[in-house]
């Protein structure tokens, strides 16, 4: 049986890879900022769910990543009413706190090596789009290639870890 709280994180991560990639997309401001209150609340109670997961399991490092992946979260929800340029200092946090998390997740061998893998590929482009940014580079969250093109990555690492935890007994 399927432990409630596994699918309610699960449901986290979705909510935030679906309104995550929608709020990218839309072209209204106010349907972008409502996706992506959306996709951070869902994704900052994941994170949370899934630090006391692995802390209680005792894999410190993938619970303290998860934990940096809720603050980094929350850190971006609270620039996203101010619209993208007003957003850009918030999101150039967030990008940083997600790069290391994904790469404290990630280096344990916790989840199957190809989460792993795209784990990391996605906290090495979103270190790139943070280092831009702390160096006076105007980068918006919707700037392309990056960081358009690591949301891709980020998806499937969330993708990933939904799998892992909807096919524990």
């Amino acid at each position: 049986m399927r432990s409630p709280l596994n699918v309610v994180a699960a449901v986290g991560l979705a909510l935030g890879a679906v309104f995550g990639l929608a709020g990218t997309l839309v072209a209204h401001p106010n349907l972008r900022n409502i996706s992506w209150g959306i996709d951070s609340l869902g994704l900052v109670m994941a994170a949370a769910i899934l630090t006391l997961k692995f802390y209680r399991k005792g894999n410190d490092f993938v619970a303290a990543g998860f934990l940096v992946f809720a603050i980094g979260e929350a850190v971006m929800l609270s620039g996203t009413a101010a619209g993208l340029a007003g957003s850009v200092p918030a999101f150039a946090a967030g990008t940083a706190f997600w790069a290391t998390a994904l790469l404290l997740i990630s280096i344990p061998r916790e989840f199957p090596f190809w989460v792993r893998l795209v784990g990391m590929a996605s906290s090495i482009l979103f270190a790139i789009t943070a280092t831009r940014i702390f160096s006076g580079e105007q980068l918006l969250p919707t700037s392309s290639p990056l960081p358009f093109f690591a949301y891709p990555f980020l998806v499937m690492t969330f993708i990933g870890w939904i799998w892992v935890l909807l096919r524990e007994a």
